[in-house]
């Protein structure tokens, strides 16, 4: 398992679907290495984990829990067959394109170790936005990579350090659980009534994925009680 490329995008124009259009930092390239990787801050204030990577829309990416984010060369393989076309390293903005490591199977709270010094956390799936649409100029992708379920990954990042294309990844860490990159993306997208499992990765689930999961195993519960006969009653005498 290794490091096939570190991407890297800089801010840039892209014409959505719908005729609008915005700034990006979906364009990545591979970058030689090495690239210094480390924990960026909170989302909203903070972009990527990377250093010389753009992040435009910090209200939905980046942060402690998107600062890197991965993606197999074999998920991009089988794309480029599905849609006729090459897909190189970065085209799906991911910051590492990986070889022989099922991203989208690792367990949330699994840490990897990438090159020497590196230590990532799983914490989440790409879910998939119009800017990624627009970007790749395929008409209604975001439904097509829903329906698919090959999200990959974003990591947080747990001992920083700097990585470069041919850099080993080591699983240093697999919890017992259930809770997948792609079971968690299914329950967060199209299978919600998955959403109260999604709860065994305990604190390796993003604050917000947890409320909602929380939030929603409690609606189902009032629901529950609700469609419950109430007791019958023995009568007075």
């Amino acid at each position: 398992m290794h490091l096939i490329s570190v991407n890297l995008g800089r801010a840039t124009a892209v014409d959505y679907t719908d005729g609008e259009g915005g700034l990006t930092g979906h364009g990545k390239l591979p970058a030689p290495g090495p690239v210094r990787v480390f924990a960026p801050g909170p989302k909203g204030l903070a972009a990527s984990g990377l250093d010389g990577d753009d992040v435009c829309d910090r209200r939905h990416h980046g942060g402690y829990h998107q600062a890197v984010y991965a993606y197999a060369r074999e998920d991009l393989d089988w794309w480029a067959r599905e849609l006729n076309r090459e897909l190189p390293g970065g085209a799906f903005a991911e910051n590492f394109t990986t070889s022989g490591l099922d991203v989208n199977g690792a367990l949330l709270g699994e840490r990897w170790r990438i090159g020497p010094d590196l230590v990532v956390e799983v914490a989440s799936a790409r879910i998939p936005c119009r800017t990624f649409q627009g970007a790749l100029g395929e008409k209604a992708w975001v439904k097509r990579f829903t329906r698919e379920a090959r999200p990959g990954a974003y990591l947080r990042v747990i001992e920083e350090g700097s990585v470069s294309p041919g850099d080993t990844i080591e699983v240093v860490h697999r919890p017992d659980h259930e809770v997948t990159v792609r079971f968690w993306f299914r329950a967060v997208t199209t299978e919600r009534e998955l959403l109260p499992r999604t709860l065994a990765a305990g604190d390796a689930l993003e604050p917000k994925a947890r409320d909602k999961a929380l939030a929603y195993t409690q609606q189902e519960q009032e629901r529950e009680r609700a469609r419950k006969p109430e007791p019958e009653r023995e009568p007075v005498r």
